[in-house]
């Protein structure tokens, strides 16, 4: 199965707010990341617009021509400006103000009225719903009850247990990597399209482009690191090959 790959361009608008300027565009960047083979762009709006702001997304709207993800929290603002926008898919995060990045998986057994309830409206509006979960069976059994059409397995504790400054041993890995591929298969059985992504590098994408059935990886940091060195197009060219084992 190919894998497709999404990439996520928030850290370009990171890059630009810094100086609250016009570059680096992230429309240009999207446009960079289309033509060297991504399968389409994510971006986040956050409550805070830290760094993609409302603007960017009625722009890549007209400018991405693949698939454009928006990820959002569940909030009556974010399900508004999704429903005008329309995103191919809408992916509901959890977000607080004080983090760096996503912490987590969002927990829909906690939240399932509201979270339900967003999801309903941008049903209604044609967007494809995904849910990006830690990787726990009844979060995604939740996230089935509650209409989405895909999960995101957060990979954060993959990323962290394979990060190169960390001595941890083989068996915590794999141990790791047997969660998700239990839970991508739970989600395939009922149903669920499967995504995956958080902290997915060069180094550690591999392993993850093998779970059956994963058939999608949101990455974004990494790729736009690399590209700040060698540019978006070699950026992403070089993490289709590591997807595909080619690297």
């Amino acid at each position: 199965m190919t894998i497709r790959l999404n990439v996520n361009i928030d850290h370009i608008a990171t890059i630009r707010q810094a100086r609250r300027t016009w570059e680096p565009s992230v429309s240009a960047a999207a446009v960079l990341a289309d033509l060297a083979g991504a399968s389409g762009i994510t971006v986040h709006l956050r409550g805070d617009r830290r760094h993609i702001q409302d603007e960017d997304v009625r722009i890549l709207r007209s400018v991405v021509r693949t698939h454009l993800n928006l990820e959002m929290a569940a909030t009556e603002e974010m399900v508004r400006i999704a429903c005008e926008v329309r995103p191919n898919t809408s992916t509901l995060v959890p977000e607080r103000a004080d983090e760096i990045t996503t912490e987590g998986g969002l927990d829909v057994l906690a939240h399932e009225a509201e979270i339900e309830n967003a999801v309903r409206e941008l049903s209604e509006g044609g967007v494809l719903i995904s849910i990006f979960i830690d990787p726990d069976k009844a979060q995604i059994d939740a996230s089935k009850r509650i209409g989405a059409h895909q999960i995101e397995i957060c990979t954060a504790r993959y990323a962290e247990l394979t990060d190169p400054a960390r001595a941890v041993g083989q068996g915590q890995i794999e141990a790791e990597l047997a969660r998700i591929s239990e839970c991508a298969s739970r989600a395939g059985e009922l149903g669920l399209q499967v995504a995956a992504g958080h902290g997915l590098t060069y180094r550690n994408v591999g392993a993850i482009a093998e779970i059956y059935p994963i058939e999608e990886l949101n990455i974004g940091h990494n790729i736009v690191a690399r590209a700040a060195l060698v540019g978006m197009e070699r950026a992403v060219k070089e993490m289709i090959d590591a997807i595909n084992g080619r690297a």
